[in-house]
């Protein structure tokens, strides 16, 4: 039984917009079909900047200090977007939970999906799966989703980087 559909695949689609932001609002609505996202978005003339917005009030959440500061940020989104969760059968899908109303604008439904979405992650996952890349100067976001709970790095590259800064650092 399946009860987090929005955990894993919103928050990683939050860090790919935040760590790679789309030209435009083809982009966008692109990037939720590679996760899955099936429905349509009706579209409005600032979808595109309107969505940065909701990334940047997501990054304040990957970027808060303590996990109460990170708690507090993420509730006011969910407040924000809240909504009574559906039970809709669409798209082939089969009966799933949507934590929107129905006819929400594009940003609208990735405010309240990424919200849930974090939430989710952050509490069946842990707290600290959700951070800054941790090699300098690299400031992308790291979507911890291994069964250690131990990334600390955006990718091998910067994971090498890093190594290789240490020995250096060693070796003086």
């Amino acid at each position: 039984m399946q009860l987090n559909p929005y955990g894993e695949y919103a928050v990683l689609l939050a860090a790919s917009l935040a760590n790679n932001w789309p030209g435009d609002r083809d982009e966008i609505e692109q990037r939720t079909r590679d996760v899955g996202m099936t429905m349509p978005f009706p579209e409005r003339r600032n979808d595109h900047g309107e969505t940065r917005e909701v990334i940047d009030d997501w990054l304040r959440i990957v970027d808060a200090p303590t996990d109460e500061q990170r708690a507090e940020l993420l509730n006011r989104q969910m407040a924000r977007a809240s909504a009574y969760p559906r039970m809709v059968d669409h798209d082939g899908e089969g009966w799933h939970l949507h934590y929107r109303d129905d006819g929400q604008s594009l940003p609208q439904v990735l405010r309240s999906v990424i919200a849930v979405g974090t939430a989710l992650h952050l509490t069946t996952r842990g707290m600290q799966r959700l951070r800054r890349c941790e090699a300098e100067p690299c400031t992308q976001v790291v979507v911890d989703v291994t069964r250690n709970g131990r990334q600390r790095y955006c990718s091998v590259r910067c994971a090498n980087r890093a190594a290789v800064r240490r020995h250096r650092n060693r070796q003086l």
